[in-house]
């Protein structure tokens, strides 16, 4: 029942059909401060950059740049959620200063970080 009353989020992360463009997918959410660009990911799959921009949008409905920037914001949703800071949280997923992360945030959700997870702002207690 409480799990009905949460808000519900406004996107999605549509996961790709392929074995190889999934494989490439979990690499992204392993390692989501590397430097995800749409030329790193063909060139992993040894493929031109424009058939994967091609076969990524077939298979997810999105962008190569937008499917990554997405999966970051989920993953910092998690660790926001779980209390921790917005700097540590930022730049792990490797964005450039809390600001860039916090703009980010702003424009997928409307609300910048502390809004959104207030605890997340404050010191932990250790």
């Amino acid at each position: 029942d409480e799990l009905r009353g949460l808000d519900v989020l406004p996107f999605n992360l549509p996961e790709p059909q392929s074995a190889r463009l999934q494989k490439l997918c979990r690499a992204i959410q392993q390692a989501p401060g590397d430097r995800w660009t749409l030329e790193e990911g063909a060139r992993r799959l040894n493929l031109s950059s424009r058939t994967l921009a091609r076969h990524f949008q077939r298979e997810t409905g999105l962008h190569f740049s937008d499917w990554v920037r997405r999966a970051r914001l989920v993953i910092a949703l998690t660790r926001l959620a779980q209390g921790e800071p917005v700097l540590g949280v930022a730049l792990d997923l490797g964005y450039d200063s809390p600001s860039a992360f916090s703009a980010m945030f702003r424009r997928l959700l409307g609300v910048a970080p502390a809004a959104y997870f207030p605890q997340a702002e404050r010191p932990s207690p250790h």
